[in-house]
């Protein structure tokens, strides 16, 4: 059996590590210091390197539903909605090209867009595979 003293420290230890694990009560969410500007036309959205769809997707459908056309000047962007115009930008060679997105991707690390092969050549060589471009939103 514990003496007086022993069951005194044995309650206040119980008691720190009780109050220890406790977790703080979650704070309010802040409002918004200012609210976001909607993006202009010609106003940076992005950079990176964009891509090209290469043969074996011509004739599939894209993620809006429509056919994948090698030949149009269409896109695929993560998020950026469907039918929204975009100017790309070789950062190299200063080439611009507007496509519509019309697709979800690109999924491979680094990209930031994957243009049709019709859309790329307008900016660089297919050869050249992957190019750094800036987009700018068009409408």
């Amino acid at each position: 059996m514990l003496n007086g003293s022993a069951r005194w420290i044995m309650a206040l230890s119980l008691v720190a590590t009780l109050v220890g694990c406790a977790t703080p009560p979650p704070e309010p969410p802040q409002p918004d210091a200012e609210p976001q500007p909607s993006i202009e036309q010609g106003e940076l959205i992005g950079s990176g390197k964009a891509s090209y769809y290469g043969s074996q997707h011509h004739n599939k459908l894209t993620a809006n539903g429509e056919r994948f056309d090698q030949g149009a000047l269409t896109a695929a962007h993560r998020t950026l909605p469907f039918g929204a115009k975009v100017r790309v930008i070789n950062t190299r060679n200063g080439k611009s090209v507007v496509v519509r997105i019309n697709d979800r991707g690109p999924f491979v690390r680094g990209r930031v867009i994957d243009l049709s092969k019709a859309a790329f050549e307008r900016i660089a060589s297919t050869r050249s595979g992957v190019v750094r471009v800036r987009l700018e939103r068009v409408d």
